[in-house]
């Protein structure tokens, strides 16, 4: 018990020191240090010895400030966290992987077999969906019905919200967010990728299912489009459903499917050499998943399998002392506002000072949790729960950006961009007063081109001399943007995932760009 009371003590102590002096109420309840015990427990028993020899450092007096100003209460509470953040670089990095393609490509099924096969769902439940997959005469969507949890999605076999579910491998945690394929559901789909670091295309090798998803207006190219425009930097595209009667996991159709793909890739602004990785699976039985492919099953495949594949991507570089930014894409009340969304730049501690904008409410951070488990800080990349007070959940929208005070993001009506004009519905012109749908990190907004600036030379890349007036399909302009109500952006070069955005009309994607200008005044 003598440790434990210790183990107490220190905690109260580090507690107490969180805010400059001033007890944290939050931190100071014994029932949350209770249930925080059992995990601190374990990572103290590791720093007790640590902490003992701080402790001189770090206990001495400290001249108490009247107020501190926000910067220092930043930069206090950041360095209060250093010793817990040591504890938490240790663990595995995290990437979000994004499962994209058309239709019944096979997406929820793969992401329901890695979840199966990386033991986050055990043999019992399988029996159940199998179960329940067969009473509704669809034997083959059972491992789906991990993925796809509500019932409208079952009866359907679509996906209609972003699933997410968690699995690990040997170095890497992944959140799973499997993006809805129909066209009608491209909506959501977007809100998936502009989340994921990772891209994973489902390709279906069935014959004539490859075709209607790779055909003008499928979901396959318009998937790829938008994944690249969202920041999805990396894809690996897996060619499912290679065990079906019509393929039998033949060389040839697989090389059919790799050489039609590439040249298009190419054309979405991927290096296929670098940055794309091609290779067969069976999402249904599991082949080449998490152990390489049997020689019997396939003789000429020496490539890895999806868990090798997903193992050696490289993670992107984030800043995690960079300015705050984390879009909200889901709000609920539980003892306090509680916001959703993945952190892009900088890092948040418990206690910290913040803003959420664009409404300038001043907020203050009460508790982070980061995959169902509190943690004392977290930093980019990472997928947070925060819970907040000083704003009500009825004033928070889905769109808006928590901030850091010091650095806020900027609020704007109105932006200048450079847009890639992708397909016009028929007859259009895209010319001053065009109305469409903005799609920019979680922000979805009714927007107007007020003005076309110049067209850029495809071939030089530099602005044409003559004034434009109006521009056609595959066209590159730069023109100003005007939204409804005050959103928040920031140019592509400062932050590139809160700077590029896609515009939609009648559920299609007429163009993608990237924010390159913002009106003087537009921070807090």
């Amino acid at each position: 018990m003598d440790i434990e009371a210790e183990i107490r003590a220190l905690q109260l102590d580090s507690a107490g020191k969180d805010d400059n002096g001033t007890v944290n109420p939050e931190d100071a309840k014994p029932e949350e240090v209770e249930m925080t015990d059992k995990v601190e427990e374990v990572e103290m028993s590791d720093k007790v010895e640590e902490e003992g020899t701080k402790d001189e450092v770090d206990t001495k007096p400290q001249p108490v400030q009247a107020e501190p100003k926000v910067k220092d209460k930043e930069v206090a509470a950041l360095e209060d966290a250093e010793a817990p953040d040591e504890m938490e670089s240790e663990k595995k990095r995290h990437l979000n992987v994004v499962f994209i393609g058309h239709v019944d490509a096979g997406k929820s099924t793969t992401g329901g077999q890695i979840l199966f096969l990386s033991g986050q769902v055990d043999d019992r439940t399988i029996q159940k969906y199998e179960k329940e997959a067969k009473d509704k005469s669809r034997e083959s969507w059972y491992m789906a019905y991990i993925m796809d949890t509500n019932e409208e999605e079952r009866v359907k076999g679509k996906t209609v919200e972003v699933g997410r579910a968690h699995f690990e491998t040997e170095t890497t945690r992944f959140t799973i967010l499997d993006a809805p394929g129909h066209k009608s559901y491209v909506p959501n789909m977007i809100s998936g990728a502009s989340q994921a670091d990772v891209g994973v295309l489902v390709i279906s090798a069935r014959k004539g299912e490859f075709e209607t998803g790779y055909e003008r207006g499928g979901q396959t190219r318009e998937h790829v489009q938008l994944a690249k425009t969202l920041g999805v930097t990396k894809l690996l595209v897996v060619v499912n459903k290679m065990d079906d009667h019509t393929v039998n996991w033949s060389k040839e159709r697989y090389d059919e499917i790799e050489s039609k793909m590439t040249p298009f890739l190419r054309s979405s602004g991927y290096n296929v050499k670098k940055d794309v990785v091609f290779l067969p699976i069976s999402g249904l039985v599991g082949t080449n998943m998490k152990t390489r492919l049997d020689k019997s099953t396939c003789p000429w495949w020496n490539g890895p399998c999806l868990f090798e594949a997903l193992d050696s991507i490289e993670v992107p570089l984030r800043d995690p002392k960079g300015p705050f930014r984390m879009p909200i894409i889901d709000k609920f009340k539980d003892m306090g506002t509680v916001v959703m969304g993945k952190v892009e730049s900088g890092s948040v501690c418990e206690g910290d000072s913040l803003l959420v904008m664009p409404n300038k409410a001043q907020v203050k951070v009460l508790a982070v949790y980061c995959d169902e488990n509190k943690v004392r800080r977290a930093g980019p990349g990472e997928n947070l729960r925060v819970r907040l007070s000083g704003i009500e959940e009825e004033d928070v929208m889905e769109g808006f950006v928590l901030s850091s005070v010091v650095k806020p993001i900027s609020a704007v009506t109105e932006f200048t961009a450079q847009l890639q004009i992708l397909e016009l519905l028929d007859n259009a012109i895209f010319t001053a007063g065009y109305k469409a749908v903005l799609h920019i990190h979680s922000v979805v907004e009714e927007c107007e081109i007020v003005e076309l600036l110049q067209q850029i030379d495809p071939k030089t890349r530099k602005p044409m001399k003559k004034k434009v007036l109006f521009v056609k399909n595959g066209a590159v302009v730069v023109c100003r943007v005007q939204v409804n109500s005050m959103i928040c952006i920031e140019k592509f070069s400062d932050f590139p995932q809160l700077g590029r955005f896609t515009l939609r009309t009648e559920g299609k994607t007429v163009a993608v760009g990237k924010v390159t200008d913002l009106p003087k005044s537009s921070s807090a």
